[in-house]
């Protein structure tokens, strides 16, 4: 990682914080950065709903996204207890303390992952969600890494930020639901992409969010037209799949 790479990531996602602000968009290209940028091989983000329960809003990857889908159903690993503690959490070595979540260590294992860093997003004093950072070889994040990625973390407030959610309390947990709820719709958007055009999952969401960008929509807009069958992202499914 260059300083001046990662500058130029901070100017690209910058260049996302305008009035039509989407917020899924802009934290999976945050997660995606993480990965380009970080010594990491997958990150995923989490954020809290209305009641105070984490639920996946982006990842860099499928197998990160069932991991991550799996802890929280498991109620079990480090991003619940970034959460629930307030703090950093790290597993340099899944496979040898596995003792602290022995479930999700067995499921990173399965997914490929043997380390993890987990760093609580915050909002104010407000901790509402968290970034996961996931390494396929053990060991902890080297420093310059760890810096960067709080880097990110305020990023990703700035983005919140600018999407106008801490004007008081019940607006952040108002559009953070819409967020949360956004996310739905893209999942099933997505399989519905990957089964008419027989691609994989992570192919369907790249074909959509390059939909999205090629019409200057919001991702959330297109995926909702395509789980209603709308007329107006037929030429979606007219296209080759691998463009």
């Amino acid at each position: 990682m260059t300083e001046g790479r990662l500058l130029e990531t901070f100017v690209e996602l910058a260049d996302t914080l305008i009035d039509d602000f989407d917020v899924i968009e802009f934290l999976h290209l945050l997660s995606g950065r993480c990965v380009e940028l970080l010594n990491v091989d997958a990150a995923g983000l989490l954020l809290a709903n209305a009641a105070g329960e984490l639920q996946l809003v982006a990842s860099s990857d499928e197998e990160v996204r069932l991991l991550e889908l799996f802890q929280l159903q498991g109620d079990e690993g480090p991003c619940l207890d970034a959460y629930r503690l307030r703090r950093e959490v790290t597993n340099a070595d899944l496979a040898a303390l596995s003792g602290e979540w022995p479930k999700f260590a067995a499921a990173a294992a399965d997914h490929g992952f043997r380390a993890v860093h987990a760093l609580p997003v915050r909002l104010r004093s407000e901790v509402i969600g968290v970034l996961n950072l996931f390494s396929s070889a053990p060991g902890e994040l080297g420093a310059g890494d760890l810096r960067a990625a709080r880097a990110m973390v305020d990023v990703a407030t700035i983005g919140l930020l600018q999407a106008r959610m801490i004007r008081h309390h019940e607006v952040l947990v108002e559009q953070l639901q819409t967020a949360l709820s956004s996310r739905v719709i893209i999942e099933q958007a997505k399989g519905f992409v990957a089964e008419r055009l027989s691609l994989e999952l992570d192919q369907a969401f790249a074909v959509l969010r390059r939909y999205a960008r090629s019409h200057n929509r919001k991702l959330s807009a297109v995926a909702g037209d395509v789980v209603a069958r709308s007329a107006t992202v037929r030429e979606l499914f007219e296209r080759p799949a691998g463009r």
